[in-house]
């Protein structure tokens, strides 16, 4: 192997042994303007997306331990490395790119949690709310009978006031 493919064959390997999951997806054609807005969507979810050449990208996955299929690797393949423990923000922002850009990429498969699961199912997962989300309805739950509570003692006791305003009202007319 040449120097300069061993190098870029390193590269590769270390970015898929150091990122938290990674989302594998084909293109035909990737504008530069567009490649720039999605690196820079993934960039504020902690992850990155790289152009790869097949044959080195399947070379270092097999080094890595993974296992790739060469027939789900068809077209030209970007790599989106994630860094963050949670890999469904970037997941989020490479579905909503790809329908917000007439289908420009699309998921063959993806490595979450250890995990090599196809496109369809990072799809799936993609969809369910997030940690934030999910902590942010469980604090809704959560509350939710305490602020009930406080409407109903709120109205309990604004009643009296209520009926000795209207009795003052009656008096003050006659």
């Amino acid at each position: 192997m040449r120097k300069e493919k061993q190098l870029l064959l390193n590269e590769i390997l270390e970015k898929i042994d150091a990122s938290k999951a990674m989302i594998i997806t084909r293109y035909d054609a990737l504008p530069p303007n567009k490649s720039w807005i999605l690196r820079d969507l993934l960039s504020k979810t902690g992850s990155h997306f790289e152009v790869v050449r097949k044959r080195v990208f399947m070379k270092a996955a097999e080094k890595s331990g993974l296992k790739l299929d060469k027939d789900v690797l068809k077209g030209n393949v970007g790599v989106v490395f994630v860094g963050e423990t949670d890999a469904m923000p970037s997941a989020k922002v490479v579905f909503k790119f790809s329908e917000e850009n007439s289908k420009i990429l699309e998921v063959l498969c993806g490595k979450i949690d250890g995990v090599m699961m196809p496109g369809s199912e990072v799809e799936m997962l993609s969809k369910l709310p997030g940690i934030d989300e999910m902590r942010a309805e469980l604090i809704g739950l959560l509350i939710a009978p305490m602020a009930q509570m406080l409407s109903v003692l709120e109205a309990v006791m604004a009643e009296p006031i209520s009926i000795l305003e209207q009795k003052s009202k009656q008096e003050e007319e006659v």
